[in-house]
């Protein structure tokens, strides 16, 4: 019987438009004709955290829409296996951060199983974690077996340009222009994290908003006054 409690709801930011490909063409084109429908063998994507992996994964089912579910696992992961059930009716699964239950008998049992059964229906899996298969910590044979059937991506982190180029995009998708120097500067006074980055320019839209006032440099000041932990 099908539980499936999923879907969570998706980041309206996490689309295949809003993300800077430079460095993943070859992944991203790959991810877009799975989510058009069509037919792979399956992937792994690994990197560093705030690589993208998790907007990419959302993106995939943003765009396949109800035939996908995305499962982010290291949310699900304290509710228990029984999580998966289900999930093999959907043409495309998403799995993040498999990772965070990798070497948890009863949840690499789970998803040995649901590997069986999306093979069998002929649905779709991608999975995303911190390192590559092998590295994972996946201590169930059989399942390890499976997932080194999956082609693997490895994300290419961002240098400082490109890091400036995709706030500028993502301020572009949400409405924004955020001129070079207004990036520059927060890359300068904040984390430096893509994550950070662009939590911090979610706050700062919003204050942008409510004050009708342009990103400048001196606008910006104020609210990292704000919001950001000085030390």
């Amino acid at each position: 019987m099908s539980q499936l409690v999923l879907p969570l709801q998706l980041a309206d930011h996490a689309v295949f438009a809003s993300f800077l490909s430079h460095g993943n063409e070859a992944l991203i084109s790959t991810l877009e004709s799975l989510s058009a429908g069509d037919i792979g063998q399956g992937y792994w994507l690994w990197g560093s955290r705030a690589t993208g992996k998790t907007h990419l994964l959302q993106a995939v089912c943003d765009r396949a829409g109800d035939r996908s579910v995305y499962v982010p696992l290291a949310v699900l992961a304290d509710a228990g296996p029984a999580m998966l059930e289900g999930l093999e009716s959907r043409e495309l699964i998403c799995l993040d951060d498999i990772d965070r239950v990798a070497g948890n008998r009863q949840w690499e049992l789970a998803l040995f199983n649901l590997f069986n059964d999306l093979h069998d229906a002929g649905a779709q899996l991608v999975v995303s974690a911190k390192a590559a298969p092998r590295e994972c910590g996946i201590e169930l044979a059989d399942l390890a077996s499976r997932m080194s059937k999956l082609a693997v991506f490895q994300m290419q982190p961002l240098d400082e340009q490109q890091r400036v180029a995709a706030l500028q995009l993502r301020a572009k998708h949400r409405g924004l222009e955020l001129p070079d120097e207004t990036a520059a500067y927060l890359l300068k006074r904040s984390r430096r994290d893509m994550a950070s980055l662009y939590s911090l320019l979610d706050k700062l839209d919003l204050e942008a908003l409510r004050a009708q006032r342009r990103l400048t440099i001196p606008f910006v000041r104020d609210v990292l006054g704000k919001v950001v932990d000085p030390s």
